[in-house]
């Protein structure tokens, strides 16, 4: 018997083998059918998915044997990775004086061998695709080329494990940054809210106590700090909101009528311009998550209020139940949207750069939040319109029993 040498960059290979954490792995059904297959057309008992490790032959998929390794220096694969040919045939090992005394051939009658390389899309040898016989045999030329198609498929399989695995690693370090962005973001929003209501009562206090000894411009610094701290209050509920969406949209779902949730919505918007809201006409009896929707709602009719240059505010809105979701509509007649901004409104911080009714520019946060929301309740939105002239949301999400 002849051991096999090792490659001239064995070093290099053997990182690569590592590189696909196949070593010591359980079976799998993807591998197995493989063999199986193979095994069938090449019409021999038994068919193997190796990969050489250091010191072993370890069989991945292991089909007519019940071990999955042997010693690397008794392996047959282990002269095959060093061959650069299409496939490694040895028709009757008894006669070869690599294999002749080989325990594989002596002890378990391993006579014919037939091997593929698998070779990695830098070039190294993993192992092979192989079959073993217990009687010489010469394999037909369909045959061979089904090996080599085969053997194929097994380097697509690493592939494809290896990149699914290096997603599965980026996915797990972005949900670990995300959390940890959260709470930064739930911590610093909390930390910031007292603050931020000290400065707005004590801008109050100054106005109270001190306002006949300031001028007209200290008056106005005083408006000015007021009015700064209210909308950084408001960015950072915005936030907080934001970021526990996750938490919301988790909440389990309830009846409720569609009016009653409209009319507290309207409630609760405090409304105090001219304004006419259509509401529907039939009542739905609706199951799902209320809190969610409740926040959809009155984050676009609230948009709906503010992004309006109309005298007279005009919103009409829309509930249908169809194919187990809930279909809803809100149209206004408010300033509308730029078409070369609709195709990234729903993104964080995103903002169309239009002034609100009452001349304030928005955070970019509240219709991120309004999609996420909707995606997390199975849902779909989208958003038409024309400038000048009002905008339509719709929306739907899944009716939960």
């Amino acid at each position: 018997m002849i051991a096999p040498e090792f490659p001239i960059d064995e070093a290099q290979r053997l990182d690569a083998v590592h590189s696909y954490h196949l070593l010591d792995t359980l079976p799998e059904r993807d591998f197995d059918n493989i063999t199986a297959l193979t095994a069938n057309i090449c019409d021999v008992p038994i068919s193997l998915v190796t990969l050489l490790d250091a010191d072993r032959n370890f069989l991945k998929s292991h089909y007519g044997i019940p071990f999955n390794e042997s010693p690397r220096d008794i392996s047959f694969c282990g002269h095959a990775i060093l061959e650069e040919k299409d496939i490694f045939i040895i028709e009757d090992a008894r006669k070869d004086p690599r294999f002749k005394d080989n325990p594989l051939v002596t002890d378990m009658n391993a006579v014919f061998y037939a091997g593929v390389r698998l070779i990695n899309t830098d070039g190294y040898p993993l192992g092979t695709l192989c079959i073993f016989d217990t009687k010489p045999r010469v394999l037909s030329k369909s045959q061979k080329n089904a090996l080599i198609a085969m053997a194929y498929q097994v380097v697509n399989l690493f592939e494809a494990r290896k990149r699914n695995r290096a997603l599965l690693s980026v996915q797990k370090e972005l949900r670990e940054r995300n959390e940890e962005l959260k709470n930064f973001a739930g911590v610093v929003s909390h930390d910031m809210k007292m603050p931020l209501a000290n400065m707005i009562i004590t801008s109050d206090m100054l106005r109270s106590k001190y306002g006949q000894h300031l001028d007209q411009q200290g008056k106005e610094y005083l408006d000015y700090i007021k009015q700064s701290s209210f909308t950084l209050s408001e960015y950072v509920t915005g936030l907080l909101e934001h970021y526990e969406t996750d938490k919301t949209a988790s909440l389990k779902s309830e009846p409720f009528d569609s009016q009653d949730l409209l009319e507290e919505i309207i409630e609760l918007l405090n409304i105090n311009v001219d304004c006419e809201i259509n509401l529907p006409e039939e009542n739905i009896e609706m199951h799902a998550n209320k809190v969610a929707l409740e926040q959809i709602m009155l984050n676009l009719i609230g948009n709906s209020l503010k992004y309006n240059d109309k005298d007279k505010i005009k919103i009409d809105i829309e509930c249908t139940e169809k194919d187990g979701s809930y279909h809803i509509k809100i149209s206004d007649n408010g300033m509308g949207i730029a078409k070369d901004k609709l195709y990234n409104i729903f993104d964080l911080f995103v903002t169309t750069g239009t002034l609100d009714r009452n001349g304030k520019k928005g955070n970019g946060i509240g219709l991120s939040t309004v999609k996420k929301l909707v995606n997390r309740l199975n849902g779909e939105i989208e958003v038409s319109s024309t400038l000048g002239e009002g905008t339509t949301f719709m929306f739907t999400i899944k009716k939960l029993n």
